[in-house]
């Protein structure tokens, strides 16, 4: 794997993540409780032996490259690198990133100066646990000039994706990004040929694209060149190279998903609780998850009913009920307190114990979760102070609001408190 470099999509403003990306960039959002992002497909570069990677990013980076500089140090012996390319502006391109493949084409320069065979392309918002390194071997051995990585998928989630089409030796003959109506039931095609039994192969009728592309250097070097009016991969990059090049497809058959929405983003925590695990499996020994190493005291859990959750480093739990929840580090739950299906983001450093006691004394809101609060069906960003009291339970199944002024939106029924917001005693939401 000494010739791939690795090249992290870092992604747009993240509107569909909003408001977990006001202040920070996709692959900055914590996830699990002590992680980022970010950390998923890095890691999987690390494990795969790939120690050449790029992460591409323009908007609020600033979180992103302190994560990945505290968490990702190579060896002085070692050529491998973790860097953030953020876009730039030049005399020749006085405008921000307008796509993938624009990304990718601003920084060309860069890229063709490594002795590489091959660009791995890989998105910064995927939870998945890959090999790389059968994914490059799968490309090698068909003499592909690109590799998508594919899986497949029923018609719900189908037109949120590219779809493409295979001839019998792989080669892929057809390819729409994000199709709808007659053009989605067109891209139909037999699943079981993936190895997909009868039943699967009804349920899932599409094969679709993950995002994640093996590219030979001068392939990619060639497209990009070739058509400065193309800005994405998916939309034209792609699409054009299947009629000009040999392009393969690779499938994939472990757990993924993208959480780039907010419900998905949800629901993919949660799966974390699940006894047996039905989610991303953080616990592979010979496979870990990088992180930033913080050195947190273990947690602390007073007189505590917790069922089906995860708890994260440095916390402080007294008489709370926690159910199907993640709570994430440094977090801090006051007495009587019922947390039920909900991701507590955690807090980036703990409030002093004399300033906690000041709080408290003078009708003000500590960091944390306040006494007698119930929370259910939510997400709670980092540093929140939540009074006593408090009831976030969507009280009136409000679907879609955003009250930013008062700390919250709700998305999809979801109640998201912000980053760094105060919620006083005694309100309900």
């Amino acid at each position: 794997m000494k010739n791939v470099l690795a090249i992290i999509l870092g992604g747009g403003q993240g509107s569909r993540l909003y408001p977990l990306t006001k202040t920070r960039a996709k692959p900055a959002v914590p996830v699990a409780g002590k992680y980022r992002l970010i950390d998923i497909p890095v890691s999987n570069c690390i494990n795969s032996g790939i120690e050449k990677i790029y992460i591409l990013t323009q908007f609020n980076s600033a979180s992103l490259n302190r994560h990945v500089n505290q968490a990702y140090r190579p060896a002085s012996y070692s050529d491998g690198f973790v860097e953030i390319l953020a876009a730039q502006q030049t005399p020749d391109s006085p405008d921000w990133f307008q796509g993938t493949a624009d990304a990718v084409r601003r920084y060309a320069w860069l890229l063709e100066s490594w002795n590489v065979s091959e660009y791995l392309i890989l998105s910064g918002d995927h939870l998945y646990n890959m090999d790389y390194e059968k994914f490059v071997q799968h490309h090698r051995e068909t003499g592909a000039d690109i590799t998508l990585s594919v899986l497949p998928v029923d018609q719900k989630k189908a037109s949120a994706f590219g779809l493409l089409k295979t001839d019998s030796d792989g080669k892929v003959i057809n390819f729409l990004e994000k199709p709808k109506g007659e053009a989605l039931d067109g891209m139909r095609v037999d699943t079981t040929k993936l190895g997909l039994d009868a039943a699967e192969a009804i349920a899932n009728p599409f094969i679709a694209s993950m995002g994640i592309y093996v590219f030979n250097k001068q392939a990619m070097l060639k497209l990009l060149s070739e058509n400065p009016e193309h800005t994405d991969f998916g939309k034209e990059i792609i699409p054009d190279a299947i009629h000009k090049l040999n392009v393969q497809a690779y499938l994939y058959k472990g757990y993924w998903e993208d959480i780039g929405t907010i419900e998905s983003f949800y629901q993919a925590n949660l799966e974390l609780t699940r006894h047996p695990a039905t989610g991303f499996n953080f616990y592979e020994t010979k496979k870990p998850i990088y992180t930033r190493a913080r050195y947190l005291p273990p947690s602390k859990v007073h007189d505590c009913k917790v069922k089906d959750s995860i708890i994260g480093e440095g916390c402080m739990l007294y008489q709370a009920t926690v159910t199907n929840s993640v709570v994430g580090i440094r977090m801090h739950i006051d007495a009587n307190c019922t947390i039920e299906d909900t991701l507590l983001m955690g807090c980036d450093f703990y409030q002093p114990e004399d300033e906690r006691k000041s709080d408290l004394e003078n009708d003000r809101v500590p960091m944390g979760i306040g006494e007698n609060t119930v929370i259910r069906h939510a997400i709670i960003d980092k540093n929140a102070r939540i009074g006593k009291n408090v009831q976030i339970i969507n009280k009136d199944r409000v679907q879609d609001v955003n009250r930013e002024d008062l700390g919250y939106c709700i998305c999809n029924g979801i109640v998201v408190v912000v980053k760094n917001a105060v919620i006083p005693d005694n309100t309900i939401i």
